[in-house]
C-alpha cells in the first residue's frame, strides 16, 4: 500500500477532509490523490501510528515469554512501535529476559518496570523480588540490554535511587518515577538529577494531599516531565485524563495501556510475571485482591477514547490532540522519526488487518 485516500486524514499539525498520504514518501494533502489511490476508505481516518511507551503484553502471550504474538496483537491494533515492559522479578530471571530482548527488533526497545520499587506501592509486582537499586545488578543488566534498554521505572525515595538515576542517564537510558511513595521533595530532587517521565500519573503512587503534594504535583509541574496516563476508563476517571491533558498540553502526555497478556482476549485466569491475574469484564487484577493488574486496552481504544473526551470525530482538535497523547509525544520521547500511518474505518483498524478475540 502506498497512496492511500480517507474521509480524514491527521498529517503533522492539519487535518484534511477528505485528504490523501503516501504512506512512502510521508507526503500527503487534502482533495483526492494525484494518482489513483491504492486503497480508499472514504468514511475511514489515516493516523500516524501509534506508540505505546509502556505495555507487558497482549493477544494471550507476555513480552517477557512470547514477544512475537504480543508485538503481532498490538500492531495489528494500530501500535507501529512499543516498548517491552517487564515487571519485577527475580536477578537471573531479569538478566535473562533482558538479554533475550535485546536481540528482538520489533520492538524499541526494552521498559523495566522494577525491581527498584516502593514496597507500599507495588501494585502488580512481586513484592518479595523488590530490591534496592544496586550499582553491580544495574550494570550486569545495562550490559545484558546491550544498548536496548530505552526506561526505567524507579522509586527515587529508595536508598541508592539518586546514584542509580545517574547511572541510568548516563547510559542514555530515560528515568521514569514510578511505583513511588516519594515526597514532593524527594521526586523534585530525582527530576532535578535526570528523571524526565512519570509511570502512569496518579497510579501507585502517593496521593496528593493538602500538605503533602506527593510525586503528583511535582511532575505535572515541571516542564522537563512527559507523564504516562492510562486512559482505559478504570484507572484514572476521564475527568481527569482531560483536565491533565488541558493543564500540562498534550506534548507532555504519553498514553500508554500498560497491557497485560489478556489485553484481547475473554475473561478469565492469567499471569503476569510471578502473579497470579484474575481478569473481568475486561479488568485485570491480582487474584484474590482488589489489587488492579495492567489493564486490556489497545491504543486504537485509547485514541478513541482521547477523541471523544475532547469533541468528537467532527472536531479537528479533538484528533489532532489524539494523535499527539498517542503517537507524536511517545515517539518524540523515544527520539523516533515519524511512525508509521494507520487507517481506522468506524472504530476498527483496518489496515494494518485486526485479530478477533481469542476466546
Amino acid at each position: 500500500m502506498t497512496i492511500v485516500a480517507a474521509g480524514t486524514v491527521i498529517h503533522g499539525g492539519s487535518v484534511f477532509r477528505p485528504g490523501w498520504i503516501d504512506t512512502a514518501t510521508g507526503l500527503a494533502g487534502p482533495g483526492q490523490p494525484p494518482v489513483p489511490p491504492e486503497s480508499n476508505h472514504p468514511d475511514g481516518i489515516v493516523a500516524p501510528g501509534f506508540v505505546d511507551l509502556h505495555v507487558h503484553g497482549g493477544g494471550g502471550a507476555d513480552y517477557a515469554v512470547d514477544p512475537e504474538t504480543a508485538f503481532a496483537f498490538h500492531r495489528s491494533h494500530g501500535t507501529v512501535a512499543t516498548l517491552a515492559s517487564l515487571v519485577t522479578v527475580s536477578p537471573s530471571e531479569l538478566l535473562a529476559t533482558v538479554s533475550k530482548l535485546s536481540t528482538d527488533h520489533r520492538i524499541e526497545g526494552i521498559h523495566l518496570e522494577g525491581p527498584w520499587l516502593s514496597a507500599l506501592r507495588c501494585g502488580a509486582h512481586d513484592s518479595t523480588q523488590l530490591r534496592l537499586p544496586d550499582r553491580a545488578e544495574i550494570t550486569a543488566v545495562l550490559e545484558a540490554g546491550q544498548g536496548r534498554i530505552r526506561m526505567v521505572t524507579l522509586a527515587p525515595e529508595l536508598p541508592g535511587a539518586m546514584d542509580a538515576i545517574r547511572q541510568f542517564t548516563d547510559h542514555g537510558v530515560i528515568v521514569a518515577i514510578g511505583h513511588t511513595d516519594a515526597s514532593y521533595e524527594q521526586t523534585v530532587a530525582a527530576i532535578d538529577v535526570g528523571a524526565t517521565v512519570a509511570t502512569h500519573l496518579f497510579n501507585a503512587m502517593r496521593p496528593l494531599r493538602q500538605r503533602d503534594p506527593g510525586p503528583a504535583l511535582a511532575l505535572l509541574e515541571d516542564p522537563r516531565v512527559t507523564v504516562e496516563l492510562i486512559a482505559d476508563g478504570i484507572h484514572l476517571h476521564p475527568a481527569l485524563v482531560r483536565n491533565t491533558i488541558n493543564a500540562v498540553g498534550g506534548e507532555r502526555v504519553a498514553l500508554v495501556t500498560d497491557a497485560m497478556s489478556a489485553a484481547g482476549m475473554c475473561s478469565g485466569h492469567y499471569r503476569l510475571g510471578t502473579l497470579d491475574i484474575d481478569v473481568q469484564d475486561a479488568v485485570a487484577r491480582v487474584a484474590g485482591t482488589d489489587t488492579i493488574a495492567g489493564s486490556t486496552a489497545t491504543m486504537d481504544n485509547l485514541f478513541h477514547a482521547t477523541v471523544s473526551m475532547f469533541g468528537g470525530a467532527a472536531n479537528d482538535d479533538a484528533l489532532l490532540m489524539a494523535a499527539t497523547v498517542t503517537s507524536a509525544t511517545p515517539a518524540r520521547l523515544l527520539g523516533m522519526k515519524d511512525p508509521d500511518y494507520i487507517v481506522l474505518d468506524g472504530r476498527a483498524v483496518v489496515w494494518p488487518p485486526k485479530r478477533g478475540p481469542n476466546c
